[in-house]
């Protein structure tokens, strides 16, 4: 019998283990489900049927813009965004490229249909 337990301890600290190192290795990284997160506030304004952003986009905003602190994340907030927007039919483009303005940050990166996510520095 204890050797039953023995294997739930050794199997248990493994499993422990791999999410610290899942967590840490992850942790700079930032994810489409991230992105999403942060933007969906923000659907409304660039829809066109709110007149500006809720505080809630720009917090979202300000999140992303904490996130792509790197050039891999921020090419991969661009990507992000440009196939999110490809979901809506009411994707305003300039409503979003003026999304970092006037929530005062600047992304590193133009948000627009035409942008070349991959050249993004």
């Amino acid at each position: 019998m204890e050797r039953k337990y023995a294997w739930r301890l050794v199997y248990s600290c493994v499993i422990s283990l791999a999410g610290v190192v899942m967590i840490v290795n992850g942790a700079n990284e930032i994810t489409c489900s991230t992105v999403s997160s942060d933007v969906i506030p923000c659907l409304s304004y660039v829809a066109g049927t709110a007149g500006q952003p809720s505080e809630g986009c720009c917090d979202g905003v300000r999140s992303l813009n904490a996130a792509a602190e790197t050039t891999a994340n921020r090419q991969t907030a661009c990507g992000c965004i440009k196939s999110l927007a490809g979901f809506f039919r009411q994707f305003d483009w300039n409503k979003a490229a003026e999304l970092s303005g006037i929530c005062g940050v600047n992304l590193g990166f133009s948000i627009n249909a035409a942008v070349n996510c991959s050249v993004i520095d």
